[in-house]
């Protein structure tokens, strides 16, 4: 049995309020005139820095759990050109993890019902995961493409796989606890929260993974249009940081960290 969802959003307050003090604190110490002018400090500074992005992730996904047990507010939206967007960005961190990244996406633009806020969110989660398991050298793809009456946005990676026995739970975090993931891999919230989103999309997440042979997570989208103007509900938070590595911090490396870098 899952947990009381209405409980978060005052959780996650709490959270994120002391973040930002600890945050504050931690630029008074160690300011960015200081970390450029030495870098055994900018190192130190740096891994303070991925544990923030890092917490401050995990909030935002405690938060955006809430929220979608309601429907998503949808709105017509380019969304080659969030896909777009968000892969040029995540292309730039992929050499901290030594990873090539590789888009397909054969439509210039395409116009349908979405919640970008949300869709971003289920693609950097799909992409933070790929990156966390794909070893250095490997490769992950993003495709975006139409079948159909349906939109398929897929990510696909070259790392070891998923084993059979989580693939039956790989949606269902709460089921996972028996068997958890190591602690740098998170707490298991996003592949549900991923699910989630499809859903409220009328859509559906699936995932494709053989051992040794990588793995392939789909989002098949209904392709629609609604002819509205309805605003995002936005579940961001990103506080002004840089929103696509705060929503990899897992899978980044404190290198990324660095002054120079954010």
């Amino acid at each position: 049995m899952e947990p009381d969802l209405s409980l978060l959003p005052g959780v996650a307050a709490h959270l994120r309020g002391a973040l930002s003090n600890l945050y504050f604190a931690a630029s008074q110490l160690a300011p960015a005139s200081q970390r450029e002018a030495d870098p055994a400090l900018d190192a130190k500074a740096a891994r303070l820095d991925q544990s923030y992005y890092q917490l401050l992730h995990m909030v935002n996904n405690l938060t955006a759990l809430h929220y979608l047990e309601s429907p998503l507010p949808l709105r017509d939206q380019d969304i080659v050109e969030l896909v777009c967007g968000v892969f040029e960005q995540a292309a730039s961190l992929a050499p901290f993890r030594g990873l090539k990244l590789r888009l397909v996406c054969p439509l210039e633009h395409h116009i349908c019902a979405i919640c970008g806020d949300a869709m971003e969110q289920l693609l950097c989660q799909l992409l933070s995961n790929a990156f966390k398991f794909t070893p250095s050298g490997g490769s992950i793809t993003v495709e975006l493409r139409l079948s159909g009456q349906r939109l398929l946005l897929s990510v696909e990676d070259s790392g070891p796989g998923i084993p059979p026995e989580r693939q039956e739970i790989l949606f269902e975090s709460y089921r996972q606890s028996g068997s958890p993931l190591p602690p740098h891999h998170g707490m298991g919230l996003g592949l549900t929260l991923c699910s989630r989103i499809a859903r409220g999309h009328g859509g559906i997440l699936t995932a494709e993974s053989h051992p040794g042979k990588g793995s392939r997570f789909t989002v098949s989208l209904p392709d629609r249009q609604m002819g509205s103007t309805i605003s995002d509900l936005s579940f961001d938070y990103s506080g002004g940081f840089n929103r696509i590595l705060l929503a990899l911090a897992d899978s980044m490396p404190p290198e990324a960290f660095r002054i120079r870098s954010l």
